[in-house]
């Protein structure tokens, strides 16, 4: 049984939240502040947050950005907010899927599905290509176990999207990526993700893993186009 963890002030929706979900099939937990959360998480150790932005004692983009920094887990902010720019610092914070209320309980459980499924599910593909060489000594390395990557011998957390984004560009380097395929991976069909949620995840990943993120030499632009990760040309430079 996967677990949830609802972090959300609004006790009739965080009600309404626990109870749907475990009518699917979830072990589901409540916070009503951020610091009740972050205990939870490490005592329940949850599949998936849920994490509203208004709590009572922190800004939920800070608390966010706590949970990153300790664990992978994949988070969905819940939110009256719908501006653009709240789901670009929730993104920037390490969220990985942004839900505006009111919302639909059958997009929200599909979504909930959806990053479980991916957070979990590791390909006999993708573990038999899991490094590459890309200096003389440095190897890339996917930790499947941790969700974490390697990057010259150091562990680097990583947000799902970023995972999932570095697993696809390892298993096949040099193929140039649209947009478009980068959000199908990382997202399925019913979650919300735009061409610029996959240029800020690119970002991230080009300041955990180039040597220079203003030179890149692994994650390269193809420009009108998406992106390419070539390790062979960085080895050679």
């Amino acid at each position: 049984m996967y677990k949830v963890l609802v972090v959300e002030d609004d006790v009739m929706m965080s009600d309404m939240l626990s109870m749907y979900l475990t009518e699917e099939g979830y072990d589901v937990k409540q916070a009503f502040d951020g610091k009740q959360g972050l205990q939870l998480i490490d005592q329940f150790m949850p599949h998936l947050l849920l994490l509203d932005l208004m709590l009572p004692d922190m800004n939920g983009i800070v608390l966010c950005s706590e949970v990153r920094e300790r664990s992978t887990i994949p988070i969905m902010i819940l939110s009256m907010r719908s501006e653009v720019s709240e789901r670009v610092s929730a993104l920037k914070a390490g969220a990985d899927d942004y839900l505006s209320k009111p919302f639909s309980m059958h997009e929200l459980t599909a979504r909930v599905e959806a990053l479980i499924r991916r957070s979990i599910h590791m390909t006999t593909r993708m573990e038999e290509s899991s490094s590459l060489q890309v200096e003389d000594d440095d190897t890339i390395m996917l930790d499947h176990e941790r969700r974490q990557l390697i990057v010259r011998g150091e562990s680097i957390e990583t947000t799902f999207s970023e995972y999932e984004i570095m697993k696809l560009f390892i298993t096949s380097p040099n193929k140039v990526f649209s947009r478009d395929e980068l959000i199908s991976a990382i997202r399925g069909f019913d979650s919300f993700v735009t061409d610029r949620s996959i240029d800020v995840h690119i970002v991230n990943l080009r300041k955990k893993i180039e040597q220079n993120p203003k030179e890149p030499k692994l994650i390269k632009t193809v420009w009108g186009f998406g992106y390419k990760y070539s390790p062979n040309d960085a080895a050679t430079k």
